[in-house]
């Protein structure tokens, strides 16, 4: 299984929108990499409605979704037909066929004890093909996908701004929508640090923990 920091694993495969190779085609781009165990289940029917309701707002953040399941690519192609007959929702995003499990073993999406089919894993992938988070579920509980938009727009946030995120960002319950100030390096800095939060030149609760706000969207 890749980790976080790691290059995302390549790949080529058939998809509902033709050929891909995986992460090479989508360079320069965020990717939002999601499996799920099977086509014309439930869970995974609300799940693709979700992302795709969310779709234009992935986009903004010029991020791609990819949807993978073990199911043979007509399969995908019947299933969004009936998305969009059924529940008048035209999935836009490609899903990929991964009928011989190769790529599901690449990124470690099948789990032994649950079978064979994929669980609900999720790989947000940074415009350079860097894995920059890994999220699973079991195929009981179905992904909240507004985590997952907030978890891009967090990493670009930190990435565009060299700070962290706190709890709940946007809505953190101590500093709301203000962003963490990487923590002091040196002894020096931590009096500055000081310094400047008794003078209210800096938001801070102690050197270690310093905070300001940023525009984002």
């Amino acid at each position: 299984m890749p980790l976080i920091g790691e290059r995302a694993p390549s790949f080529k495969a058939k998809t509902t929108h033709g050929p891909v190779s995986f992460p090479e085609d989508y360079n320069g781009k965020w990717v939002v990499l999601f499996s799920h165990p099977a086509d014309f289940t439930p869970v995974c029917t609300t799940e693709f409605y979700a992302f795709q309701k969310r779709y234009e707002e992935f986009k903004k953040l010029n991020t791609e979704l990819v949807g993978l399941s073990l199911d043979q690519v007509f399969s995908h192609i019947k299933w969004t037909e009936w998305i969009k007959e059924k529940l008048g929702v035209e999935i836009k995003f490609p899903i990929v066929a991964d009928d011989l499990g190769n790529i599901s073993a690449l990124y470690g999406m099948v789990h032994p004890a649950k079978g064979t089919n994929t669980v609900r894993a999720v790989f947000i992938i940074d415009p350079n093909g860097i894995i920059r988070a890994i999220l699973y579920y079991p195929q009981e509980t179905g992904r909240n996908i507004d985590e997952i938009l907030r978890v891009v727009k967090a990493l670009q946030v930190a990435d565009e701004n060299s700070v962290a995120t706190p709890a709940n960002w946007p809505n953190n319950e101590l500093i709301g929508s203000k962003v963490i100030i990487p923590p002091a390096t040196s002894e020096k800095e931590a009096r500055e640090r000081l310094e400047k939060a008794s003078k209210k030149e800096l938001e801070a609760y102690d050197w270690w923990f310093c905070y300001k706000q940023i525009n984002s969207t």
